[in-house]
């Protein structure tokens, strides 16, 4: 699908492509809003916390092209490129993401979500670290074997009943918010078309830059290294900054630590799983790829357990330093 995509956009003309690109980025906004408005919705309806509505619906949403790249991306030969995306969309969430967010507006911290999904966020992206050693396959390099993938596919479904049973016992929490005359189908048909919208326009947007950026003599390994993960992680950037301007930034910070956790059990465990050989680690993801995926974790665990219910803006930017560097050290 997205090779036809790519083929036909490649006959069109530059200047056709930026009209696409806008209209994607319209498109992409408008998606975005109406994904925010009805996760917002549904918290007042259900009486559920933003957070956990952010942490497991929207998160699930919005971590649906990482899934699909990753698994395409096994399925095709490339378990580098699955591995790669998903830890390099944590990166990004983690650090690009709640750091513009935090810079931007004014990211609230649930302190109850923050203790149960916080732990299992950080606790996912040390257990992904601990499997992709190569202590646990013969040769210099790691492999996440399938029978692996299908035990984080396993604890995928334990993490969305816990979080349901979480949600259950939630306090009321509508901050404000005042519920419209809209039914609960109605509701979630429209998060639902959001997120098709948000989705959509993403796989139509990037082929589209990216063929800007060859033909503007961009390297392809430069393309490939910024815009997989970060195009992958799109949905995530948008509905947050989407979520901060409208006032909700619980709900920003729970679609990002659901994301987290569904880049690891989700993402990872689906593109292992449906690869008999698994997931093979390159020997340059314990250089700089793991290292930082834990170090921005860490950071996020730190700020959003702070004495202040909030993540603040000199903290945003630490956050954002550290996706620079980041972004400095893969070129070098």
């Amino acid at each position: 699908m997205e090779e036809v995509l790519l083929q036909n956009l490649e006959l069109w003309p530059t200047l056709i492509l930026f009209v696409v690109i806008a209209v994607s980025l319209f498109v992409l906004s408008k998606g975005a809003d109406m994904l925010v408005d009805e996760a917002v919705s549904l918290s007042v309806h259900w009486g559920v916390p933003k957070m956990v509505i952010g942490a497991t619906i929207v998160s699930l949403g919005t971590t649906l092209p990482e899934a699909s790249v990753s698994v395409m991306a096994a399925l095709n030969g490339n378990p580098d490129m699955a591995l790669g995306n998903a830890i390099g969309s944590i990166i990004a969430d983690t650090s690009l993401i709640i750091g513009l967010a935090a810079i931007m507006g004014h990211l609230v911290v649930d302190r109850k979500t923050i203790l149960r999904q916080g732990k299992v966020q950080l606790g996912a992206g040390v257990l992904l670290a601990i499997v992709c050693l190569p202590f646990f396959s013969a040769g210099e390099m790691g492999r996440i074997y399938q029978w692996m993938g299908f035990v984080f596919l396993g604890l995928l479904v334990a993490y969305i009943y816990i979080s349901m049973k979480w949600a259950r016992t939630a306090t009321k929490s509508a901050h404000g918010f005042e519920e419209e005359d809209t039914s609960l189908w109605m509701q979630i048909i429209k998060l639902i078309i959001g997120v098709v919208l948000v989705i959509g326009s993403s796989r139509v947007l990037i082929p589209a830059v990216e063929i800007i950026a060859l033909r503007m003599g961009i390297p392809q390994s430069v393309i490939a290294a910024t815009l997989v993960a970060f195009g992958t992680s799109l949905p995530e950037l948008v509905t947050a900054i989407s979520a901060v301007k409208k006032g909700h930034g619980e709900l920003a910070v729970g679609n990002i630590i659901g994301a987290d956790i569904l880049n690891v059990l989700f993402v990872v465990g689906s593109a292992a799983a449906v690869t008999k050989g698994g997931l093979e680690v390159p020997v340059d993801f314990y250089r700089i790829q793991i290292p930082t995926m834990l170090i921005a974790l860490g950071l996020f665990r730190y700020f959003s357990r702070g004495r202040k219910a909030f993540i603040a803006k000199r903290e945003g930017i630490v956050l954002l330093g550290i996706y620079s560097v980041y972004i400095i050290l893969n070129y070098i």
